[in-house]
């Protein structure tokens, strides 16, 4: 990720000082962001914990206070966690079906000791708002909330539909997130959703904005175990097979092996986009390809760079080992872990039937972990994209705005598996270098609070507005 944000810099000074930000100091409702986000740090939502409920308590207590109907803020129990939806009814008059907003209430586990800061109090320092979940998600969970409350208080009328979608266990199983999924693609039948987990700004070593990322598509996340048996013995009395020779001699035929190129509207968007700040020859690369993918040297530039060669099709890659039983005796079985980014629509089973060809050798044993769940990239939208830019531009004007297929998974991936087009972008700007989700010290700059309150109001005024 730094390597890719050192790019990004030396970009900027190419492409000229951009156009100054618009100023977001007075926007309002900021108090209200800043309660919910501090009171909502507080409870701590991991699993285990049984915290989401109250947290999603809290939250409908504020939307009925606010003049939300006691029918349009419901909430969905779901095991120890919980889900909730909140509809802010339209008159109809654009004609459109309803758009979802989505976020997700818990979050990962942080060992207070471990961290220099309770993680669980929200704290202010050095231009930096510090806490566990102040990014991932609680900040998107935050914004989204006071939105919706001072869209409220404003008085307007959405012109469709307006749905929030709260999720309680993303971090973990995504249960309640498939349950949502359902409900949505059956009950409230989207247009599209766009959930504020993932994507967004980039800032230089000034601070200064250089892109804005919207996610529109994840890979497929699946792993795969592959297995060698055999009847074993002394380790005295070796043996020509062996499994954990024949283990060892498929993963180097899978380590040789490379997955086709592949590419959609989305990554050769990407591509073209980000070529002008990338620059240099990996730059250039990136335009050829977006102009021609079928261009095997500029393929091959990008897959020599790990941060991009996911976006160039499939990859896997071997994560862990076990095998044998005892250091005097022959192994009976040795078994290894494949872990696969799958490209939108090449399928788990097609992957799986890949790597037994590559393999080629019916005496090994594969199997699929979990369910693996699929999901198609969603089309590059005119009337989302459209919307984000001049949302975007109003916050920090002139900064191009670049599709993405993520690698990781967020609730998008159930909604579209669920039919439900599915747009992840966060109104967090920052350096590549303060990115801590998951990790120790998680922390947003401070006026992330303004900035991202009047982008959100700006998006959702334009996408139900006239």
């Amino acid at each position: 990720m730094k390597k890719i944000y050192r790019q990004f810099l030396a970009a900027t000074v190419a492409l000229g000082a951009l156009v100054p930000s618009v100023a977001a100091s007075d926007v309002p409702f900021q108090a209200e962001a800043r309660e919910i986000l501090r009171d909502s740090i507080a409870m701590r939502t991991v699993m285990g914990y049984g915290n989401v409920p109250e947290f999603a308590h809290y939250l409908e207590d504020k939307f009925l206070a606010a003049g939300f109907a006691r029918e349009d803020v419901t909430l969905i129990p779901v095991g120890e966690t919980m889900a909730m939806l909140v509809r802010f009814k339209g008159d109809g008059r654009s004609g459109k079906a309803p758009i979802v907003l989505s976020a997700h209430l818990d979050v990962v586990e942080a060992i207070p000791e471990d961290w220099e800061r309770d993680p669980y109090t929200l704290i202010e320092e050095d231009g930096f708002l510090f806490g566990r979940g102040v990014s991932d998600n609680k900040f998107g969970v935050a914004m989204l909330a006071t939105t919706f409350l001072r869209l409220k208080a404003e008085g307007f009328v959405p012109s469709r539909d307006l749905v929030i979608a709260f999720s309680g266990d993303e971090e973990t199983s995504m249960t309640s997130t498939i349950v949502l999924a359902k409900r949505l693609a059956e009950e409230v039948k989207p247009d599209f959703a766009i959930v504020a987990d993932g994507g967004g700004g980039l800032l230089d070593e000034d601070g200064k904005p250089v892109s804005f990322m919207v996610d529109s598509a994840e890979k497929t996340y699946a792993s795969y175990t592959v297995t060698a048996t055999n009847p074993g013995g002394h380790s005295s009395l070796p043996r020509k097979d062996n499994a954990i020779y024949d283990l060892a001699k498929a993963l180097v035929k899978l380590d040789a092996f490379e997955f086709p190129v592949m590419y959609s509207d989305l990554t050769l968007s990407y591509f073209e986009k980000s070529a002008p700040l990338i620059g240099g020859d990996l730059g250039a690369a990136m335009a050829r390809f977006a102009k021609d993918p079928t261009d095997k040297e500029a393929a091959a530039t990008l897959r020599a760079q790990p941060e991009y060669v996911g976006s160039t099709g499939t990859t896997c890659v071997a994560t862990m080992l076990k095998g044998g039983h005892a250091e005097n005796a022959l192994p009976q079985s040795a078994t290894a872990t494949v872990n696969c980014r799958i490209f939108p629509g090449v399928g788990v089973a097609k992957t799986l039937e890949t790597l037994k060809g590559v393999v080629a050798n019916d005496s090994l044993m594969w199997a699929v972990l979990d369910n693996p769940t699929e999901s198609d990239a969603s089309p590059l939208r005119d009337d989302v994209f459209g919307a984000v830019e001049r949302a975007v531009h109003s916050r920090h004007a002139g900064i191009p705005v670049i599709p993405h297929m993520a690698s990781g998974a967020s609730d998008s991936l159930h909604f579209r598996a669920a039919g439900i087009p599915s747009y992840t972008l966060t109104g967090i700007f920052m350096k590549a270098e303060d990115e801590y989700a998951h990790g120790l010290n998680e922390r947003v700059p401070t006026d992330n609070i303004p900035g991202a309150l009047k982008m959100w109001h700006d998006l959702l005024t334009d996408l139900a507005g006239q």
